[in-house]
């Protein structure tokens, strides 16, 4: 070892030529010195290497996703039901028929006026009144047609149609007796007089137009046309008992309140079939809601109450409350509801809370900062790539390739890139983009809009290049055209192309941030620091919820600052007339 210390040459020579002198002071070692001498640039790669352990490191230690919505269980009250005095007639059509919507304000119009027919879209409509507010509507169709004219009267069946002397008969004595209906086999025929024209027609039921609600008592009960027009009708008539479809039904009918109870009369018992009023209770989750239920509903109604209570299907007693708005009542209980946690204070379970869609905020953070750096480092990429390719061209060629290349960056940066980005955004939002290539094309659109200073840099830097003898002596040994522009020129300009993509990273961070703030840029649910500060859109969040946006605020900032730092202390150290 001593032997070894004995022969080394040390030099004592203070000459700029000295060999060990000249190691010392190589380019890329003075270059290092002087960028780690500048406290700045070291707190800016210390601040940047932060962010992407932070960004990267961090979201594959998180235990949580990045879409993961946080939620928990609390009783809370809910609207269960809602009931109304029923103003509105309500449609109750036939089987296999329909009554169209247009036909059914045409309806309301010959109401209003006392008609007893109407058409809609060609289609002749009778309406028949069965009793207060209580109409059917039928369609005639016509079996034969009696035109009589000078006393003589000439009958002739409608096509497709059969007119038999039997039913000619049922007719003529129907006339006699003035009745303007006959029954032949089962159907019943309407004598429909039209001047001199007489119509026979058979009725198709259409429709029941009745402002009565009607409710089963059991679940499985189903209430056809044929039993509504039947009750209906004993409501208005005030028959006890009546019978349809086989079956016969007693009715206990409550006159002062509208109401009535349908009870089906089978084997000696009395069964409780239907309610009939003109109440409206309908369950907010389409529940079952039984007649017992309903009535304690129209009971706490007619009493003037606030609440009542009924039990469940457990037979737990349950309060329910009563709210009042003009005529209608919506029906409100406590109930377990499964809800999502938003915003949620800092704890140890989410150390920055919970954001406004239930979702852990740091975790957000670390999956925003990738999005954010990513397309923060793909940009720079894609503008160099286009900016050294044409600003090398311009200025190696020089003349009319040059001319033509720097109108044409001209004409990009006469591009209004603000609006060009609403509208691109506002065309992805129509189509529809997944949220996955819209990061892409906003990467692009950044892309394509940036390059025009880097290559206006690197043919400035090149035209003063291309004079200096080491190209004089590229172009005597033959070297091509591309090897001269991006072997021997453009290395030579890679000190400024780093200075300025360390720079303009910073700058496109916050391009993308006010780009997603502003719901242009990263949709959710992928996040970026720029649409996570999103939520001080509202005023109430961003006075109450600092820790929604004031971290991703915070990250913007300093990350923009680390590489603004490293920037300057790129430059600085590239210097030469630096004597740091």
């Amino acid at each position: 070892m001593a032997n070894k210390d004995k022969n080394r040459h040390i030099s004592t020579s203070t000459a700029l030529d000295d060999e060990q002198r000249v190691k010392v002071l190589s380019p890329g070692m003075l270059v290092a010195k002087r960028f780690f001498r500048n406290r700045l640039a070291v707190a800016g790669i210390i601040i940047l290497i932060s962010m992407f352990l932070f960004s990267f490191v961090g979201g594959l230690l998180t235990p949580y996703d990045e879409t993961q919505v946080f939620k928990f269980y609390d009783i809370i009250e809910k609207d269960y039901a809602g009931a109304a005095v029923n103003t509105e007639f309500q449609y109750y059509e036939a089987e296999g028929e329909t009554f169209p919507a247009v036909a059914k304000a045409q309806l309301i119009l010959a109401i209003n006026n006392g008609e007893d027919s109407f058409v809609s879209k060609d289609v002749n409509y009778s309406l028949i009144n069965e009793g207060k507010d209580f109409y059917r509507i039928v369609q005639y169709q016509e079996v034969a047609r009696i035109v009589t004219k000078k006393g003589i009267s000439k009958l002739t069946p409608a096509e497709g149609e059969t007119f038999t002397s039997e039913m000619e008969s049922l007719y003529l004595k129907a006339v006699e007796e003035g009745q303007d209906t006959f029954e032949y086999d089962g159907t019943v025929y309407h004598i429909l007089q039209n001047g001199s024209t007489t119509v026979i027609a058979k009725a198709k039921e259409i429709s029941i137009v009745s402002k009565m609600m009607f409710s089963a008592y059991s679940q499985d009960t189903v209430i056809d046309y044929n039993f509504r027009y039947a009750a209906e009708k004993a409501m208005n008539t005030g028959e006890s008992r009546f019978e349809v479809n086989g079956s016969e039904y007693e009715m206990d009918l409550d006159v002062e309140d509208n109401s009535a109870v349908f009870y089906l009369l089978k084997d000696g018992q009395k069964i409780e079939y239907a309610l009939a009023s003109n109440m409206s209770i309908n369950a907010v989750d389409k529940d079952f809601l039984s007649i017992e239920f309903k009535a304690a509903v129209l009971n706490a109604i007619d009493n003037g109450d606030t609440s009542f209570v009924f039990p469940d299907k457990d037979g737990t007693e349950v309060e329910y409350r009563l709210v009042r708005k003009n005529n209608q009542y919506t029906i409100r209980k406590y109930t377990e509801t499964e809800l999502i946690n938003v915003y949620e204070s800092p704890s140890k379970k989410h150390l920055l809370g919970t954001d406004g869609n239930g979702m852990d905020i740091l975790t957000r953070l670390m999956y925003g900062g990738r999005i954010s750096l990513m397309i923060g480092f793909l940009v720079v990429i894609i503008e160099l790539i286009i900016g050294v390719i044409l600003g090398g061209v311009a200025g190696y060629f020089g003349g009319w390739v040059d001319n033509l290349i720097m109108r044409f960056v001209d004409i990009i940066y006469c591009i209004p890139s603000l609006p060009l980005y609403i509208i691109i955004g506002s065309v992805m939002d129509f189509l529809r983009i997944d949220p996955k290539i819209r990061i892409f094309i906003l990467m692009i659109i950044l892309g394509l809009l940036g390059w025009p200073s880097i290559a206006r840099m690197v043919r400035g830097q090149i035209l003063s290049l291309r004079e200096q003898e080491f190209m004089t002596a590229t172009e005597a040994l033959g070297i091509s055209v591309r090897r001269r522009i991006f072997k021997h020129l453009v290395p030579n300009v890679i000190p400024q192309l780093t200075v300025i993509a360390t720079m303009d990273l910073g700058s496109i961070i916050l391009t993308e941030a006010t780009l997603s703030f502003f719901g242009l840029g990263v949709k959710f649910p992928y996040a970026s620091w720029g649409n996570i500060i999103n939520a001080v859109n509202n005023i109430y969040v961003m006075t109450n919820y600092w820790f929604v946006w004031i971290p991703a605020g915070l990250l913007i900032l300093i990350t923009v600052l680390g590489f603004n730092f490293v920037g300057d202390g790129l430059r600085d150290a590239f210097d030469p007339k630096m004597k740091r």
